[in-house]
């Protein structure tokens, strides 16, 4: 297997302005951070690696929420990180990202954010049934995927942000 690509964490600093941006200000916060795990596989034949929710999630069908990782990655040029739904979570519960597929591209680790990853997830249940996930549980699952450019690409802009940051 080709390694092109190590997660770590944001600073304490990022996550907190992150955190309270989202959550408004709460009291635990440096608990959260602390308790923050970084993505893994669950086998050594899995594709994907779960990132880990900071928090407990209970959504009824339709409620959506934005949830702060305290993560970023560092990527090899090349290489891109597609986000997805767990598959478990999308199967019972239609758990979806609102974004449909988070593209975490190598630039966005220098970002004036750290590269901070969220993800954004809606309860798409048509059963009634309410999406719960426990702090420390697998949320979403992000796979490292090569891609290529055209002969004739000639970028040469610089991101600094995330979401809609490369139309600006």
């Amino acid at each position: 297997m080709k390694k092109v690509a190590q997660f770590y964490k944001v600073s304490f600093e990022q996550f907190a302005k992150d955190w309270k941006d989202t959550f408004g200000d709460v009291d635990n916060i440096k608990e959260i951070y602390d308790d923050i795990k970084l993505p893994k596989r669950a086998t050594v034949d899995s594709a994907g690696y779960d990132f880990f929710t900071p928090l407990d999630i209970n959504l009824k069908p339709g409620e959506t929420i934005k949830v702060p990782t305290g993560i970023r990655v560092k990527i090899d040029s090349g290489w891109v990180l597609k986000c997805y739904p767990r598959s478990g979570l999308g199967f019972k519960f239609r758990m979806q990202l609102n974004n449909t597929v988070g593209i975490i591209d190598g630039d966005y680790f220098n970002s004036s954010n750290e590269g901070h990853i969220f993800t954004k997830i809606t309860n798409d249940s048509n059963e009634g049934k309410v999406l719960s996930v426990a702090k420390g549980q697998g949320l979403i699952q992000g796979i490292f995927v090569e891609y290529g450019i055209t002969y004739d690409d000639d970028t040469t802009g610089i991101r600094d942000g995330g979401f809609g940051s490369t139309t600006k």
